[in-house]
């Protein structure tokens, strides 16, 4: 059954974050991971190609976090998604939300495309980065506060995710910040960030992957509209954190 540990273990496997796996979730998740590793062979995708470390590190941990809040999500952008983490798991659980996976090397882009596709996703899968996507325009531009929320996986300390993500977030929407261990270090030193940026901390939870990995989940309210200076450029962002 493709390049998962079978479907009894898989449950097993997610039962314990309290989550139950369908059959089509399963076979979904199959076929999502044989393709990873397919084109892993082309390109870099991921370093983690067995199938325990698939099931856990990527999928396990993709699904789980949401799993912690309570957020009513219609759309969301999933910035920097590489390999579609954690936004394709998400959408093959909650099939509701209207998914856009943003991603800066259009190789990654083609992937998530024939991922989507396969997987019948309600998914739009942009070539770009986030700090030109989600640039204020004059005439108005959709992708600028135009989700719900969005979320970022190991993309960038948590003060630079702050500047990427919630220029994106309508306001009273949510950024969703899926961290590991590092996770209090880096909200104590993105406080400003946060401020600057429209946004208000409103939930911090550490947790656990079934293998001991330690985890922490960040969300943080949209307040008021971020200031059309933000994002900056990246040798801005380099040169002066916020």
């Amino acid at each position: 059954m493709g390049r998962l540990t079978d479907i009894e273990r898989f449950r097993e496997l997610f039962a314990k974050g309290g989550m139950e796996v369908t059959d089509e979730q399963y076979q979904k998740l199959s076929r999502y991971a044989e393709m990873l590793c397919e084109w892993n062979e082309k390109m870099n995708l991921t370093a983690i190609t067995d199938p325990e470390g698939i099931a856990e590190k990527h999928f396990y941990d993709s699904v789980y976090p949401f799993t912690l809040t309570d957020i009513d999500i219609g759309s969301l952008i999933d910035v920097g998604t590489g390999a579609g983490f954690p936004s394709v798991p998400l959408g093959i659980f909650r099939p509701g939300i209207k998914l856009t996976l943003l991603d800066s090397l259009n190789k990654r882009v083609g992937f998530l495309k024939a991922v989507t596709g396969e997987l019948s996703l309600d998914a739009e899968c942009v070539h770009g980065r986030a700090e030109e996507t989600a640039r204020f325009i004059k005439g108005g531009n959709p992708m600028r506060e135009g989700f719900d929320a969005a979320t970022a996986r190991a993309v960038a300390n948590l003060s630079d995710l702050c500047e990427y993500c919630l220029p994106f977030v309508k306001v009273d929407g949510k950024f969703i910040a899926l961290k590991g261990k590092s996770g209090l270090d880096e909200l104590k030193e993105a406080e400003g960030a946060v401020k600057a940026l429209g946004g208000e901390v409103s939930e911090v939870k550490s947790y656990t992957l079934p293998c001991g990995d330690e985890r922490t989940l960040i969300v943080i309210s949209k307040t008021s509209p971020c200031e059309q200076k933000y994002p900056r450029n990246a040798g801005q962002m380099k040169k002066h954190r916020l």
